[in-house]
């Protein structure tokens, strides 16, 4: 009897020991690249909500709005993304390619929140609502011309991980949201921040930096993963070399946090168009010059920028998302067999994102103005704490 059980226990053991080999054989792989693309949404929503969210509460006593705003601009984004889809109109939804267009809900998410990151501090949470509702549709539209072919306008077009459909669209979109609903008040205000609230910001920033690989290879080939998070990490890399060496140089010696917290990403934003393309020696390059062009933007661009816009760039989106998006998406122009085609999305991309922002921001003024800019107070009954 002792042997029979014996017999028995070795059987189920070999059993179990092969049929999980057995049904991953089976699987189809369609399925556990599916699951995969879960998993690196779930990684795009952290980015979306930790990250982001916490990047914006640098902003001294708005942190409460900036991270309720960051909740509410993701909830509408996505939803909004998959029912404009999901009516035909410019492009639509496949019931059996539902997790790709949850990752471009996300993309268009991200995008949402870079756009608010330029009059942050200045919108009442109803205007940032109705920006959202806004902003969609224009994204969408953006997509589907330089990515989809509409109009038969661009043929073609490179941008893996959308540092012009992404970053640059919502930089610009931000920009003109800016020129068109800035007082001469809110000009005048001193954004506040202290050493807690840049803290918080820099948290944000290392999610988002740790994130990022998943972000850039979301939507790439099983077998260029592995390279695309490798040239996003080293991207990313060279540019927080080059923001903390260059934040030295123009800073008087002395290495600016915001800098820190901002320009370090911007190699993630300058290899999403090229990161599924490009060699790590190449991504490491990209990334420092990234890197570089957004702490300039920062130390010396952006306040000459403000004065002839007439707006304040809170955030300073122009700097992190629109200069090192373009610069990724000129980059490009390298791989692509039409040229013409790369730019002529490049600047579509800029000029419809201007456009759309500035009438937005023209539509937003309409719901009044803030008594106090970069406050909690006027909106959340605990800010006085």
């Amino acid at each position: 009897m002792s042997k029979k059980i014996a017999l028995w226990c070795l059987a189920i053991l070999g059993i179990s020991f092969f049929v999980p080999d057995i049904l991953f054989a089976q699987a189809n792989m369609e399925d556990v690249v599916n699951v995969q693309k879960y998993e690196r949404s779930i990684h795009i929503l952290a980015m979306l909500l930790v990250g982001f969210g916490f990047l914006m509460v640098f902003v001294r006593k708005y942190g409460y709005s900036a991270i309720t705003a960051t909740y509410l601009m993701v909830s509408i984004a996505i939803p909004l993304y998959f029912l404009i889809k999901g009516w035909g109109i410019m492009g639509e939804v496949s019931h059996s390619d539902q997790i790709n267009t949850l990752l471009f809900a996300e993309f268009a998410a991200a995008s949402l929140l870079i756009a608010i990151g330029a009059p942050l501090g200045r919108l009442k949470m109803p205007q940032y609502i109705l920006a959202a509702i806004l902003f969609i549709p224009a994204y969408i539209l953006n997509e589907w011309i330089v990515l989809g072919g509409a109009f038969g306008l661009v043929h073609s077009f490179m941008d893996t991980a959308g540092s012009i459909t992404i970053h640059a669209f919502g930089a610009y979109f931000g920009l003109g949201m800016i020129m068109s609903m800035t007082t001469k008040k809110e000009f005048e205000t001193e954004i506040p921040s202290v050493k807690t609230s840049n803290q918080f910001s820099l948290l944000g920033s290392m999610v988002l930096w740790m994130f990022w690989p998943s972000f850039c290879s979301a939507m790439v080939e099983p077998s260029l993963v592995p390279l695309t998070a490798i040239n996003t990490i080293i991207a990313l890399c060279g540019a927080t070399i080059a923001t903390y060496l260059f934040s030295r140089l123009l800073r008087n010696g002395r290495v600016e946090i915001a800098d820190m917290a901002n320009a370090a990403l911007a190699g993630g934003v300058a290899i999403g168009a090229t990161c599924a393309n490009i060699t790590p020696n190449y991504a490491f390059l990209v990334g420092i010059i990234g890197g570089a062009i957004s702490v300039i933007g920062y130390a010396i661009i952006q306040p000459a920028l403000q004065k002839m816009i007439k707006g304040i760039d809170t955030c300073g989106v122009h700097n992190l998302h629109g200069m090192p998006g373009v610069f990724g998406g000129l980059i490009a122009v390298l791989f692509v067999s039409s040229k013409g085609d790369q730019v002529l999305g490049i600047v579509i991309t800029v000029a419809l994102a201007l456009i759309a922002g500035l009438i937005t921001g023209q539509i937003l003024t309409v719901l009044g103005r803030r008594t106090d800019a970069y406050d909690d107070v006027e909106e959340f009954a605990s800010a006085e704490e």
